[in-house]
């Protein structure tokens, strides 16, 4: 059977994989949902949703580093990585053992598509279908709540020392156009920014992720006067795609409530 991931490279596989290493934690978690559980064998340290995954599962190491002897004792049948999370040297050296599929997430229109493809490799299209529609229903929701409200214009920030924002072309980036906060940061990906620049800015809300810099409550003051309001926000559900996007629209409606 001969398959393409998102990055357009052909995979070709015997069968249904039935021994599955993922590198992703969203895309852990999708698997769990899609009911293929009990196909994985391997995941990283950062794959913490279920938790239960860490008992009963084998950790090979985390998103930039694996250790590939553990990943070839496990003899998988299909790797997943993400072109965001995993290194392209760490996918060359794991297609040396098994296929892998890549994942490109930048939108829900990728979302959706990477969960149909994740229905037609692993034999279970029916609930990958099932799931793209309770995303979009979700979705739908989202937009309603937000319809009428104001576009409010934001900074997201995800790092400190230095700083660093989510800027364009990011998944974050969609997220928030989603909830009608306009992404005052223009440049692509995760740039840099000094907190003096943004004095000059008007700004409505700074929201301060609660990864992969744990920003908390006491961060709050260091952003005073530079936006009316600060918050700490779940970064799990800004950044995180698959099946987490069904928790998070109903997040996002609590942040307009």
């Amino acid at each position: 059977m001969k398959f393409q991931d998102q990055l357009h490279r052909e995979i070709e596989l015997e069968t249904v994989p039935k021994r599955i290493i993922s590198l992703v934690p969203s895309q852990t978690e999708l698997l769990v949902d899609l009911g293929l559980e009990s196909s994985i064998i391997g995941i990283t340290h950062f794959c913490v949703h279920p938790a239960s995954l860490r008992d009963s599962k084998t950790a090979v190491g985390g998103t930039k580093k694996v250790n590939f002897r553990k990943v070839r004792e496990l003899k998988p049948d299909l790797i997943l990585c993400n072109k965001e999370e995993n290194t392209k040297e760490m996918v060359e050296e794991l297609m040396t053992i098994a296929p892998v599929h890549c994942s490109d997430i930048s939108d829900l229109e990728d979302n959706a598509e990477l969960i149909r493809m994740y229905g037609e490799i692993f034999d279970c299209e029916e609930k990958a279908s099932d799931l793209n529609r309770r995303i979009d229903e979700k979705v739908k929701d989202l937009q309603q709540v937000v319809e009428n409200s104001r576009e409010k214009k934001v900074a997201y920030f995800i790092w400190k020392k230095p700083w660093m924002i989510a800027g364009k072309g990011t998944f974050i980036d969609k997220m928030l156009q989603l909830n009608k906060f306009e992404n005052i940061c223009s440049k692509a990906r995760y740039p840099e920014i000094s907190l003096e620049k943004l004095k000059n800015k008007t700004l409505d809300l700074c929201l301060l992720s609660s990864e992969p810099f744990p920003f908390e409550e006491k961060h709050k003051e260091i952003f005073t006067g530079l936006a009316d309001e600060v918050l700490i926000v779940d970064g799990e559900y800004f950044s995180w795609y698959g099946s987490r996007l069904i928790k998070a629209m109903d997040y996002f409606k609590s942040l307009h409530s």
